[in-house]
């Protein structure tokens, strides 16, 4: 069993999270695991669970507190773990591989022992920030925790991102820490260091008059906020910059004495529109909606919280990519393992899943490696062949590294990446590729949507098992109204988790009134089931856009059904929709569009369906007023 602290606080068991309900055991075992191995006092806990102002019998209560918090280990399985009443308080015990608090310092640790090989320290602390899932301690209702525990948790993140993005900096790679960057000094305007970093990187990158642009702005923000002047390094930067001085390798203001390894690597650089300086950071309370890297990227592969489901098929591939090479093979291992499927579908999730399934089984590394940028747009073989390359390093010879390819477009991108033994690859793709496989053989994983089983078993996860059991027919009317689609179940949970006092028996009726509006996070509007559909859309050549539009909105026999002719519109007007041609369908259904029917060949998800519906009307309402 593990703790899970840098985020909601949960606790996981293997690939199973349960994330804990708000209550006064839950602030008790976080005021323990902050302290983890430590005495924490009496008094210290009963301020944290109740406030400053004590009731009379805080004392009293708080031995009550921790026979509740003993039950709850009880009823979750945690074992090998106890609360300890000793002189003075109570302790908890725990070590970095059962709580994530000290796996994190842990990585850091290591990363500083690392600081004679940049890359190596660089993956590290990757390894480390991966661990951070969410909003810190979302569901611990302590004010003195939050403001005693979380700013000092946060500095610790901080002073590992901005190593990162030096380190980036002093490798040459300034387009990677752009897209860290741009994140950081939003959502930390008053951190000068990463304003420094953002200008440096800019510059870098040919962009000066943005990177002027920068300082200015934070140079008025310092002086409209907080009535200061801009540090002297940040002034000596604008000075280097005004100047043209070369802050290439050996130069900069502050990488810390790496910038030497940089000449091997080239500055690989995201296309602008990837880098929206106006852009707000998304942030999802929750750790539901696991929130992707921007793209593009490589780094260690993320967590997957809340994962549920997928089991025959994580099984599948794990032993897959762990079987030794057949005996005719030479030592050579089938290289390829795909996972397509509809946006939204799961496909990324799983992969990364398995992905730490094997690890043990990959000690050069595992990378996730974004394949499309923000906007959507594919990047090349050959820049993401670099990135890789420069990720992995020289490697340990005859040792494994698995790779992540997410979201790969067409095949050319993939082949250039399949030319090593000791690389396995995982790829996941709306696309189905049969050209890849035909090419390069490997196995072919087609997710579709949840169980009704599944679909349960997330909301066990993600809600906890008191809310879900006691409504559980409210339950499965909530999955199926999402129809099972583990994009909309992941975007219900989040806003339930950040409602715990709505019955989910009002969550059917809420949800049932209009399922696509609802299916959104109001503070993270790009997180919408619409959303990702239009941009699903959006990648579509515009015909088949279109034709999908048509089918959308269409009777049943345009996708090869034999119903009627669908409709009031249509009705005893036999041939009044003309057929959709055979190559159209295909070239959805390998988009991820369609499904498997029946009824006829091809069906499209209830969801999906309503979507193209809508969009429809929505755009014949605007045709009307024009």
């Amino acid at each position: 069993m593990r703790f899970q602290l840098l985020g909601p606080l949960a606790l996981a068991d293997g690939p199973d999270v349960v994330v804990l309900q708000p209550s006064k055991p839950v602030i008790l075992l976080a005021a323990l695991l902050l302290h983890a191995n430590s005495t924490v006092s009496a008094e210290y806990l009963q301020r944290a669970v109740w406030g400053e102002d004590l009731p009379a019998t805080a004392r009293a209560a708080l031995q009550t507190c921790v026979l509740r918090l003993r039950r709850l280990f009880t009823k979750h399985g945690v074992t090998g773990t106890s609360i300890e009443a000793v002189p003075g308080g109570y302790r908890i015990t725990a070590g970095p591989p059962t709580l994530d608090l000290l796996g994190f310092r842990d990585q850091v640790r290591r990363a500083t022992a690392l600081a004679g090989d940049p890359e190596a320290e660089l993956y590290t602390l990757k390894d480390a920030l991966s661990l951070w899932q969410g909003s810190l301690l979302a569901n611990v209702r302590s004010d003195v925790l939050h403001r005693d525990e979380v700013p000092r948790l946060s500095e610790e993140r901080l002073r590992a991102v901005e190593r990162v993005c030096d380190l980036l900096l002093g490798l040459g790679r300034c387009g990677e820490a752009l897209v860290d960057l741009w994140t950081a000094t939003r959502v930390y305007p008053g951190h000068e260091r990463f304003h420094e970093q953002l200008i440096e990187a800019l510059y870098r990158t040919g962009r000066q008059s943005q990177a002027l642009a920068e300082y200015r702005r934070v140079k008025g923000f310092l002086l409209d906020e907080l009535g200061v002047d801009p540090s002297p390094s940040l002034r000596q930067l604008e000075l280097s910059i005004l100047r043209g001085e070369d802050l290439g390798v050996g130069g900069g203001s502050g990488a810390g004495g790496i910038r030497g390894a940089a000449g091997a690597v080239g500055a690989l650089e995201p296309e602008p529109a990837a880098l929206d300086p106006g852009a707000t950071p998304q942030v999802v309370q929750g750790v539901v909606v696991p929130l992707p890297a921007p793209a593009p990227g490589v780094g260690p592969v993320p967590a997957v919280p809340h994962f549920t489901g997928r089991e025959a098929e994580a099984a599948a591939m794990a032993a897959r990519l762990t079987a030794p090479p057949p005996p005719d093979a030479g030592g050579q291992r089938p290289l390829t393992v795909l996972v397509s499927g509809a946006p939204g579908i799961g496909k990324s999730a799983l992969a990364q899943h398995v992905a730490h399934l094997v690890r043990d089984s990959f000690p050069a590394g595992r990378l996730l490696v974004r394949m499309t940028r923000a906007d959507g747009h594919p990047r090349t073989a050959d820049e993401v062949a670099a990135e890789v390359a420069a990720a992995l390093g020289s490697g340990r010879a005859g040792e494994r590294a698995l790779l992540v390819l997410d979201d790969v477009v067409d095949a050319d991108q993939v082949r250039p990446l399949l030319t090593s033994p000791d690389l396995a690859v995982v790829v996941t793709s709306r696309m189905g590729l049969g050209g890849l496989i035909a090419t390069h053989g490997g196995w072919v994983h087609r997710l579709t949507a949840f169980t009704e089983a599944e679909s349960y078993a997330l909301l066990l996860a993600a809600l906890g098992t008191e809310r879900v059991e006691a409504e559980p027919r409210a339950a499965r009317q909530l999955a199926s109204l999402c129809g099972h689609f583990p994009a909309a179940l992941r975007i219900l949970t989040a806003r339930l988790l950040t409602r715990p006092g709505l019955r989910l028996g009002d969550a059917v009726e809420w949800l049932g009134d209009d399922p696509l509006a609802r299916l959104t996070l109001t503070d993270s509007p790009d997180h919408s089931v619409s959303g990702l559909f239009d941009r699903a859309l959006g990648r579509l050549d515009p015909r088949l856009s279109e034709a999908f539009l048509r089918i959308g909105s269409g009777p049943p026999e345009l996708l090869g059904g034999t119903g009627s002719t669908g409709g009031p519109e249509g009705a005893g007007r036999k041939g009044s929709h003309p057929p959709v041609p055979e190559d159209v369908l295909e070239q959805l259904a390998d988009a991820g569009l369609l499904e498997d029917g029946p009824p006829g060949p091809y069906r499209i998800h209830d969801l999906l369906h309503a979507h193209l519906r809508r969009t429809v009307r929505i755009r014949n309402r605007r045709t009307e007023k024009v």
